[in-house]
């Protein structure tokens, strides 16, 4: 590092993508130090997204299971179940501070400089920090290399007004620590944070409707896996409006009313809730941090456009994450904020943008890897599918747990696998083996030939690649 500059690489944000890139830099020697405003490390997923929800969707779990008499099947019987919502919230932050405060450890330990405040670029290699709170001083660093790592906040509905405080319109923030259990939760959005929350809160006893624009719900996943999950979601008791636009959200005293009509024009009706989550997707959080004065701008969505090394139009800055294109999802971003420092240190980073497993976090799982049939359709590709119903696997079907499938596309030519997509208890972890496997490059054979324990769930992937050349055992 020469006199000119404070760091070697200073990160914009630590979030899942900042922290790692913050850790793994200093990791290869380069002084490092990571900019963050808020009081606890670790960004949206850490603090108000993915470990927050995550435990809201367990302890509902927990809380269904024993309160619904589904228990009673396997000779366990119990009466009495209360919710404890404070309790539950409680052990909710617990997590969360636990899964922070470790991060602070992690940059104690590999020596990143924490700075506390709002950052703004002042020119390419100068960033002024500004404190969030009234106490504190703002500084100007130097650094050779500047990282963009401020990640994403819900993006707004116009007209709608979301005020998390009064908990009755809010955001996933809000919807994570509503005081207590709506009798009615409609959800504004069909997308994988709607569905997560608002399976927490129909699990604790609110009735919860689903209003979402298209036609189906979970935009972007294989067509076949939203029809299923839709059916599944609606046994279990959503109440799902697709093809249905929301063109109002009205409150009065502790009430709201939802006005609603069909997508494609028609007679409209409204809908009375106790609460309304927004969740219509996110933006990039680029506002505020004075790209123009570091010689950067952004596209049409808000983003930071950059190459294969996560080099942005000035050579010394790069970016990460949710503010450039892409999957808004935590294990990307950290993916690229490890690629990220090793390009900067001089070693070759990569990250495979074609295999980014998705996961949405309901019972059961849905998960998927890769192409889905449309856009296989659409680009002309021929293929084959295999598909396995968990009905036919004895594991789940010894644990009551018979819900879903495993569906494997394969290139008809090359028997390369283009894509996988699950729905099952356990999808998220299921993932994992497929991802691994099209790294790899594996065939629909490869799979079919690898020996998978008895008895598990996991058996459903194997008998699915077993399908694609019309060839499963158990069904």
């Amino acid at each position: 590092m020469t006199d000119n500059f404070d760091y070697d690489v200073l990160v914009i944000g630590a979030g899942p993508g900042g922290y790692v890139a913050a850790i793994r830099a200093a990791q290869l020697g380069l002084k490092t130090a990571c900019v963050e405003s808020r009081k606890t490390l670790g960004g949206t997923c850490l603090n108000v997204g993915c470990i927050p929800s995550k435990a809201l969707l367990h302890a509902s779990e927990l809380y269904e299971e024993a309160h619904s008499g589904a228990l009673e099947k396997f000779g366990i019987k119990l009466t009495g179940a209360k919710l404890d919502l404070k309790q539950m919230m409680t052990e909710k932050t617990k997590a969360v501070g636990e899964l922070t405060g470790g991060i602070e450890y992690l940059f104690k330990k590999n020596k990143v400089t924490w700075l506390k405040g709002l950052a703004s670029f002042e020119d390419a290699h100068s960033v002024k920090i500004s404190p969030s709170t009234d106490s504190g001083k703002t500084e100007t660093v130097r650094a050779k290399n500047i990282i963009i790592a401020t990640g994403s906040s819900v993006a707004p509905l116009p007209g709608v007004e979301v005020d998390n405080d009064k908990a009755i319109v809010v955001d996933s923030t809000g919807a994570l620590s509503l005081p207590k259990v709506p009798d009615h939760l409609v959800l504004i959005g069909g997308g994988v944070i709607g569905l997560e929350l608002g399976s927490v809160w129909r699990r604790l006893g609110a009735k919860v409707t689903v209003v979402e624009y298209l036609d189906q719900i979970l935009p972007g996943m294989d067509g076949e896996i939203r029809k299923e999950s839709a059916k599944i979601f609606k046994k279990q008791g959503f109440d799902i409006k697709t093809g249905t636009k929301v063109t109002g959200v009205t409150v009065k005293g502790k009430k709201a009313t939802v006005s609603i009509e069909p997508a494609k024009g028609g007679e409209g009706e409204t809908l009375d809730a106790d609460a309304v989550l927004v969740c219509i997707g996110r933006k990039p959080n680029t506002d505020g941090l004075g790209l123009d004065k570091a010689g950067l701008s952004t596209n049409d969505r808000g983003q930071i456009v950059v190459d294969h090394d996560f080099a942005t139009a000035v050579p010394n800055i790069y970016a990460i994450g949710d503010v450039v294109p892409g999957l808004m999802l935590a294990h990307r971003a950290e993916d690229e904020g490890i690629a990220v420092a090793e390009n900067i240190s001089g070693q070759t980073g990569i990250v495979n943008h074609d295999l980014i497993p998705g996961v949405v976090y309901t019972h059961p799982e849905i998960a998927s890897i890769g192409k889905t049939e449309e856009e296989l359709k659409e680009a002309g590709v021929t293929y084959k599918s295999g598909k396995f119903p968990f009905m036919g696997n004895s594991r789940a079907k010894t644990n009551r747990d018979t819900d879903g499938f495993v569906k494997i596309l394969a290139d008809a030519t090359t028997d390369r696998v283009l894509g996988v997509h699950i729905i099952s208890s356990l999808a998220g972890t299921m993932i994992a083996q497929v991802t691994q496997a099209m790294e790899f490059g594996a065939t629909s054979e490869d799979i079919a030939y690898t020996c998978h324990a008895h008895p598990t769930h996991s058996e459903a992937v194997k008998e699915a690649a077993m399908a694609v050349t019309g060839k499963p055992i158990h069904i």
